[in-house]
């Protein structure tokens, strides 16, 4: 069947014979032919979608209740510890890898990366993406507006609020290129604008087949975090509205309630706030008798179990919500957690910097890089420094200018690969496994020269062969 929404030219009479000849027992039967072939459509949207301003208003969850959800208290915590994590680290703008760099390409980076410094011209690049990181991670909406002069230069680079903006399909279900219409911002429940996606850098991290818009964490999660939501006003209730004493006092037979009030205030008298006369060993009517209650469970295992499933989402260790585990442990979640949360997270982020530097910006050989965050352990840092000085990886300059100090000149330009033997460089060794590769492709008996090959006379059998000489041994 042709693809791309293509029109079937078949006689109706023949679908008959085609799927219902009649010879078949319980036969599929004829398929319904559309009184008109139209466009294949990528997704199911309700009728007149356009016409409903209200951005989200037909998912089960709107913007407003996700920006609700978000403000829990372990859930703020999980996105703010996911916002500094990339904070920390720093980026650069490069020659691709596989890319000859041109004659031009420092004043291109250089370009690219003033852009990024600041990209709304004020705000800070850290500052600037942990804007971009919240929308992300709580309503999965991330947008950026270009903002262009007069020569339609892209100029600056500004985060929208993702809750404010409509998408917008046309007839196959697809956002319009182009100039055309894409998306509209509702403000205060009016259309305030309408942008197309030459104006707007919409990017969701999660689509969905069948959806319009993202499917962040906050709401992959959202009983969880409504269970959670009534556990801490259950605990904040204990406190603040519960009337369960410590313990009961029973007084002697045949108190009235007013000795019974004058004998709790003058207890109170001298034990309340008095830390020395609490101490104290006290006299008591005879009969009186003391019973002490059990405070309810504060923190359970159901309370790590929720901290568990929310720090799941976010991909974050829940190491400080739960009770102490083994340190290798709990080193093995970590790491877990940056290459299986902050690393997409990352290569999401690098493939929205990338557009920008390579179609807006007009530098297709250039690309956004992260830098690898230094390590807090010293020691730690120091051994993978060595190993990228003797694997030929880094340079000297390199790792100096990573710690901090000054570069040493040329010498420390240069790269070499450590062996038993010494340093050697790394264009030497580059040398040698070419010649390698030149030598294992040069046939038996030839010897390679410039320009031609020479055969080796074969060797008589009468004649002996020549003797190998003996290996030295040290």
């Amino acid at each position: 069947m042709p693809s791309g929404g293509g029109k079937i030219s078949i006689d109706p009479s023949k679908l008959i014979s085609m799927f219902d000849s009649g010879a078949a027992l319980f036969s599929p039967g004829p398929p319904t032919v559309p009184a008109e072939q139209r466009p294949t459509r990528r997704l199911d949207f309700p009728t007149g979608v356009n016409r409903i301003w209200t951005p989200r208003s037909y998912e089960a969850f709107g913007f407003a209740e996700l920006r609700a959800f978000s403000n829990v208290e372990l859930v703020r915590l999980a996105i703010e510890t996911r916002k500094d994590q990339i904070g920390r680290l720093d980026f650069q703008v490069r020659t691709k890898i596989k890319k000859k760099p041109r004659s031009d390409s420092e004043e291109r980076i250089t370009k690219a990366e003033k852009l990024l410094r600041k990209p709304d011209t004020v705000t800070h690049f850290d500052d600037w993406t942990r804007l971009l990181i919240d929308d992300v991670l709580t309503i999965d909406a991330a947008t950026v507006e270009r903002q262009r002069n007069g020569r339609g230069d892209l100029v600056a680079l500004e985060v929208v609020d993702g809750s404010t903006i409509k998408v917008l399909v046309d007839d196959r279900g697809r956002r319009p290129r182009g100039d055309l219409p894409a998306f509209e911002q509702v403000i205060k429940g009016i259309v305030w604008n309408t942008l197309s996606s030459n104006d707007l850098i919409y990017a969701p991290r999660n689509l969905r087949p069948g959806h319009l818009y993202g499917f962040g964490p906050v709401e992959q999660v959202i009983v969880t975090i409504n269970t959670l939501m009534r556990r801490q006003a259950q605990q904040l209730a204990w406190f603040s509205e519960g009337n369960v004493p410590a313990g009961l006092l029973s007084v002697p037979d045949g108190w009235t309630p007013d000795q019974i009030r004058e004998w709790q205030d003058w207890l109170d008298s001298r034990l309340q706030g008095n830390l020395a006369e609490r101490s104290k060993m006290q006299s008591v009517p005879n009969g009186t008798k003391y019973q002490n209650l059990k405070e309810p469970p504060i923190k359970d295992e159901f309370d790590e179990w929720l901290a568990r499933v929310i720090c799941y989402a976010f991909n974050i260790p829940p190491t400080p919500f739960i009770k102490s585990m083994n340190r290798g442990t709990a080193q093995e979640d970590q790491d877990r957690a940056m290459e299986e949360g902050l690393g997409p997270l990352l290569k999401w982020s690098k493939r929205l910097f990338d557009g920008i530097i390579q179609d807006d910006l007009g530098f297709p050989d250039l690309e956004f890089c992260w830098l690898t965050a230094r390590d807090s352990d010293p020691e730690k840092a120091a051994r993978v420094h060595d190993i990228y000085l003797r694997n030929g990886t880094l340079n000297i300059n390199t790792v100096r200018d990573d710690l901090g100090k000054p570069s040493i000149g040329a010498d420390g330009e240069k790269y070499y690969i450590y062996t038993g033997t010494g340093a050697m460089p790394l264009d030497r060794v580059e040398d040698q496994a070419d010649a390698s590769i030149t030598a294992q492709k040069t046939p038996p008996g030839a010897r390679a020269t410039p320009g031609k090959t020479v055969s080796r006379p074969n060797a008589d059998s009468s004649n002996p062969s020549p003797q190998r000489p003996k290996a030295q041994t040290q």
